[in-house]
């Protein structure tokens, strides 16, 4: 038997393995594998195929779609008896089998997104990537123009958007073997340290996991640990994009322990740190101070038994989420450095969950899932030049002209759908070519246009059009129902139209002068009840009757939480500047609008306050509440002083909510954040820190 031959009777046993073939699936298959077709290629995705859990109809999808490409009317002939889900499969494959002479311009999300739509099914992508890796792993140097030109797309569209759909392992695939062609010295050098070290380093992965387990156990937390080795490209991605060393390199060896509190979070961190020495430097605390991303997770990079560094990451389950799957932290915005989530992004969370949930999804279900279509209500449409443009299902040329630009929507008098000219009214259909026509003696959008037009944008584009037409009118109307307002109000336009309030008011929306904002009123955006009542609470606050100074502001929580003047009903607040706690002395201000600021009585910026706005205070909370404060500690530096701290406050069952380490020439600084019952409690703890060896000085600290 030949080694094709061989491949091939392979290849048979595997599909007869893990797919449960009828009679005519089988006599099927065996009829396609009888072609002349790459055998190497079929075996990869083949395998992809059983891997993700896809069925058997993805599989002979796949398998007719060869054929079809090689020998087009045999394939006609041999598969027309398929299922009507396998044959709209293969439509689809049809449909995007040019994706890879689409060409890589400044649009790579247009590209992302055309890829995308092009098809019904999420598992004809799924494979479709598969079939990418395979094209580029077989590449080899020297390559031609058109293969450095798809090596190109590879990096620029499919490696981020396997990234985003959630398909790591096939994106680090491909993105290994963008770096072995683009820079094949340091992809062969870092490739064979990695491979040179790998069984060191995952025997010291597992003997990591125990001890990390040991702690959850003793702990009594259930908490979910995995671990990793850096791929190729990830490490030269940090070597290039942060000018580092392959020793500066901390995290080729992770791991990930996953908790369900913030509290267990903190308690984790110190029991790692007492049994492994960190990093000195690499302690990162993102729970308490967020990337500006939003990302959330608790950092510290350990020396190991090797000897070599090992980065560990704590968070809960919701950070873990959030970092998987989007919210404001989504890991795909970080990593290209976008500045927002688009509705493409929030699509594709969906489909990332989706792949990460299928371990937890019968085969039915996760099927199911995949054969929902991605852009389900949604149309896209192309420019004349390919720019892509998403509209809702029942958007017009309307919607299309406004998307556009305001003045091409205010203009248009036509348009042209894929070359044929039709009313500006005319509903949009996927995949549509516009463009639309414009009059430099048009008179502007028509009142009708309201009764076709789908998107939010385009509809306020309109309307702001009569507004702005109609302005004068609107600044005469908008200024008689405001006075009308104030004097229902019981007030008088002298009591409320003060330099001060009318300053303060158009502050507050934002406008640059009063005309703007009775205009605003007259067109319908705002209400001439809301804005009197704006002046007249400013009024009110300047005319607040204090209370005398004997009085006493009585502190308690209600059933939220909140805590509220226990006697007048008056708002009131902590100050951040010096954040009071039980046991504090304290003094209240009366704030104009926000209602009591309660401040310890040393607080440095009480001598900024007015005086007679100043009151006595005392407490009056229930049993349980907790209290924010901060404690500032200074150390030489030693080795555990992390550990030390942690375990201690740990031990003492105060929970810390923040934490922020770093050293300081020969000294060592760190801020700690934690919840007290109250001042007795957190002199303990301090007084506790002091006997903490090498510790120089320990204080509370003002404000976090």
């Amino acid at each position: 038997m030949c080694e094709k031959e061989l491949q091939i009777k392979n290849l048979k046993d595997k599909i007869n393995e893990n797919f449960n073939l009828t009679a005519k699936d089988k006599t099927l298959v065996d009829k396609i594998l009888s072609y002349d077709l790459n055998i190497d290629r079929l075996s990869v995705i083949t395998r992809l195929i059983i891997d993700t859990k896809l069925d058997k109809a993805s599989l002979i999808a796949f398998l007719c779609y060869q054929l079809y490409k090689v020998y087009p009317d045999d394939a006609e002939l041999l598969c027309k008896n398929i299922t009507k889900e396998e044959q709209a499969m293969v439509e689809d494959y049809k449909t995007i089998k040019d994706i890879n002479q689409l060409t890589v311009s400044e649009e790579i999300e247009d590209i992302r997104r055309m890829f995308l739509v092009m098809s019904n099914d999420m598992r004809v992508v799924m494979i479709k990537l598969a079939g990418i890796y395979y094209d580029i792993s077989v590449l080899k140097l020297p390559l031609n123009e058109d293969e450095w030109r798809f090596v190109k797309q590879v990096e620029e569209v499919h490696v981020p958007l396997a990234e985003r759909l959630g398909l790591d392992k096939l994106k680090q695939n491909l993105y290994d073997n963008v770096i072995r062609l683009e820079h094949p010295s340091e992809y062969n050098r870092l490739k064979e340290t990695i491979e040179s070290k790998r069984e060191e380093n995952e025997q010291q992965l597992e003997i990591t996991k125990a001890k990390l387990q040991a702690i959850l156990d003793d702990l009594k937390i259930d908490g979910e640990i995995v671990s990793r080795i850096k791929h190729v490209s990830s490490i030269f991605n940090k070597l290039h994009n942060k000018k580092l060393t392959l020793d500066q390199i901390y995290d080729i060896l992770a791991m990930r322990v996953i908790v369900d509190t913030v509290e267990e979070c903190y308690a984790v961190l110190g029991r790692i740190h007492s049994i492994y020495k960190p990093i000195t430097g690499r302690v990162k605390d993102y729970i308490a101070n967020p990337k500006p991303n939003g990302y959330k997770s608790l950092h510290t990079t350990i020396i190991v038994e090797n000897q070599h560094p090992l980065e560990v990451q704590i968070r809960t389950k919701q950070m873990h989420r959030e970092s998987e799957f989007g919210g404001v932290c989504a890991h795909w915005l970080y990593k290209e450095k976008k500045d927002k989530k688009s509705d493409f992004d929030n699509r594709l969370t969906w489909f990332r969950q989706t792949i990460e949930n299928a371990k937890n999804m019968s085969n039915e279900d996760f099927i199911e899932t995949l054969k929902s279509d991605l852009y389900d209500g949604v149309i896209i449409v192309q420019t004349p030049k390919g720019r892509v443009i998403e509209f809702p299902e029942g958007a017009t040329a309307i919607d299309f002209a406004y998307a556009i630009h305001t003045d091409i929507g205010n203009s248009c008098v036509g348009a042209k759908i894929n070359g044929v000219m039709k009313p500006i009214t005319t509903l949009l259909c996927n995949g549509d070519i516009v463009e639309i026509l414009t009059s430099s003696h048009s008179k502007g959008p028509s009142r009708d246009w309201l009764k076709y037009v789908k998107t939010s944008g385009a509809r306020s584009k309109i309307k702001s059009f009569f507004k702005s037409e109609l302005k004068e009118e609107n600044i005469r109307l908008g200024k008689s129902m405001l006075l009308q307002s104030i004097q229902d109000k019981g007030f008088t336009s002298n009591q409320l139209f003060t330099e001060d309030y009318i300053k303060e008011i158009l502050k507050r929306y934002n406008m640059d002068d009063i005309d703007e904002l009775y205009a605003s009123i007259g067109s319908g955006s705002m209400t001439s009840g809301q804005v009197a009542s704006r002046f007249i609470a400013l009024y009110n606050n300047d005319h607040l009757i204090l209370p005398k100074q004997d009085n006493v502001v009585k502190l308690k929580r209600n059933k939220d939480g909140v805590l509220v003047d226990g006697d007048s009903g008056m708002l009131v607040r902590f100050a951040g500047c010096c954040s009071p706690i039980e046991g504090d002395d304290i003094i209240g201000y009366i704030s104009r609008g926000k209602g009591v600021t309660v401040h310890r009585s040393n607080c440095p910026n009480l001598k900024y306050l007015e005086p007679e706005r100043l009151i006595n205070a005392t407490w009056l909370v229930k049993e349980g509440t907790t209290f924010p404060a901060t404690i500032r500690v200074t150390a030489n530096k030693a080795d555990n002083n992390i550990a030390k701290l942690t375990n201690l406050i740990t031990s003492l069952k105060i929970n810390i909510k923040g934490f922020d380490a770093k050293d300081v020439g020969d000294t060592f600084v760190c801020s700690l954040r934690i919840e007290v019952k109250n001042k007795g409690e957190l002199d303990s703890a301090i007084n506790s820190i002091k006997n903490i060896k090498n510790v120089t000085n320990v204080q509370r600290s003002e404000k976090w």
